[in-house]
């Protein structure tokens, strides 16, 4: 496949899995609300001990009927060979995960393929490495993530928005009560893990936060 007929990031909301926060609702259960709602990107992320390769892919190839069924890009986060067993749309790494080429090597043409970034120069090494798309964050501190780096602030968004030829989606930290600051500086894919998977009612929060974007 060229290319060109690579899926790409779509505009909208990024939505995460979070089993752990999610108030005792399963991945799966999660991710039907969230695409009720209308996100239009979800990432599959999950960290070891917690579930084994077997539980995640089993959770992935049942993400991925639905998402399929849905036309909602299906990324899976870390681990390139449970997204090409379940046949994701792509894989998004780590800065200290596999570099870019080599997992364009593993994953051939057709998959996106994306990237957490939190500098300049690392989104500069990013997109002439020949990612897809980066994550920009975190915008904000955030504690979803144990490993987490510090936040970045808005100039490295301010960045991102005018220097960047690839897509980029805002991450870290942010809620309904600041997305509007991500939307006004030119946000177009901005993501939410806790403010989305803990809410009581999913799919009328990612409405109100799609609402924001517009």
């Amino acid at each position: 496949m060229a290319e060109s007929l690579r899926p790409s990031l779509p505009a909208g909301i990024y939505g995460i899995t979070a089993e752990r926060f999610s108030g005792g609702r399963s991945n799966i259960e999660v991710v039907c609300k969230m695409i009720e709602g209308g996100v239009t990107t979800i990432q599959y992320r999950e960290k070891r001990p917690f579930k084994s390769h077997r539980q995640m892919l089993e959770e992935c190839l049942r993400i991925r009927a639905v998402t399929k069924d849905h036309g909602v890009l299906f990324i899976v986060n870390d681990h390139v060979d449970i997204a090409l067993l379940a046949e994701a749309d792509g894989v998004h790494v780590g800065q200290d995960d596999l570099p870019v080429d080599a997992v364009r090597r593993l994953v051939g043409p057709e998959k996106i393929i994306g990237l957490s970034t939190h500098t300049p120069d690392q989104a500069r090494t990013a997109e002439a490495a020949g990612a897809d798309y980066i994550g920009v964050g975190p915008i904000f501190q955030t504690h979803t993530k144990e490993d987490v780096c510090a936040p970045v602030g808005l100039d490295y968004l301010d960045f991102a928005v005018g220097h960047l030829s690839i897509p980029f989606v805002a991450i870290g930290g942010i809620k309904a009560r600041n997305i509007h600051q991500i939307v006004r500086r030119g946000a177009k894919t901005i993501c939410l893990v806790t403010e989305i998977v803990a809410a009581e009612d999913i799919p009328a929060m990612v409405r109100q936060l799609s609402a924001a974007l517009e």
